[in-house]
């Protein structure tokens, strides 16, 4: 798939990360992906995203389409072919509100979205969110506050840390209808910023699911925000991969 450049704005972002058996979260990755470990865990997690003035760099930013989107991701390494490790994320599963995303999304431009419904309270400081996919398979709750603290009981030493983590991971891999043949897309952000957000409360069907994610085996480790960050969405050759993915459709 050919991407033009879309250019725009990031409103808001929030990185919900989890950190989780390397062994467990190996099931859901096709070869050649394995998990990209920190401390002996793989980290997983959802993307909220809030895009405004989105557009072909040649349109002026009223132009732009905004749009909520839920993004399920993996951390993952691959080799390239001579050898050399790369990192990125795997990307299970696209939620939107926009009908937009959902119709153009894997034809006009990668990622294939499903549609989801979200209510969204945002006054600067505090947030919180609820998405519900409209097919039934997919549900987030979440509220938190922005925060100076970064908390004790993550597998991440600081937000620094994390922060450097996540910033290399810009290539992203999305399921597709079409067996084993991945969309792949790279952001690139004119400024890397994030600051950690103290959450109160967090619920996702995916990672709830324990038939997916047995007792014991998934955690939620922290969060980030970013805010007002200008960014490039690219696109990336499409990745064949050895086997179908999972179904993340059939895990909540």
């Amino acid at each position: 798939m050919r991407l033009p450049v879309l250019h725009g704005l990031i409103r808001r972002r929030l990185l919900v990360n989890f950190r989780v058996d390397a062994e467990i979260m190996n099931r859901f990755l096709p070869p050649p992906f394995r998990p990209k470990l920190h401390r002996g865990y793989a980290i997983a997690g959802i993307c909220l995203i809030r895009l405004e003035q989105v557009r072909p760099g040649w349109l002026p930013r009223c132009c732009g389409i905004s749009s909520e989107n839920a993004a399920h991701r993996i951390a993952v390494l691959w080799d390239d072919p001579s050898g050399e490790p790369l990192d990125g994320v795997f990307i299970p599963r696209r939620d939107t509100g926009s009908w937009l995303n959902h119709f153009a999304g894997g034809r006009i431009f990668p990622g294939e979205h499903h549609l989801a419904d979200f209510a969204v309270t945002d006054d600067g400081s505090h947030i919180s969110m609820s998405v519900r996919a409209r097919d039934g398979h997919m549900a987030v709750q979440l509220r938190g506050h922005e925060s100076d603290s970064f908390p004790e009981s993550s597998c991440f030493e600081s937000l620094a840390e994390s922060s450097a983590f996540f910033e290399s991971g810009s290539v992203g891999y999305s399921v597709t209808r079409d067996c084993c043949r991945l969309d792949g897309i790279r952001l690139e952000t004119d400024h890397w910023q994030v600051s950690s957000l103290a959450v109160e409360q967090v619920e996702s069907s995916f990672f709830a699911d324990e038939s997916a994610f047995p007792a014991g085996s998934v955690t939620f480790d922290h969060a980030l925000l970013m805010r007002d960050i200008t960014h490039q969405w690219h696109g990336e050759a499409d990745m064949v991969t050895e086997r179908s993915p999972p179904d993340l459709r059939s895990l909540s």
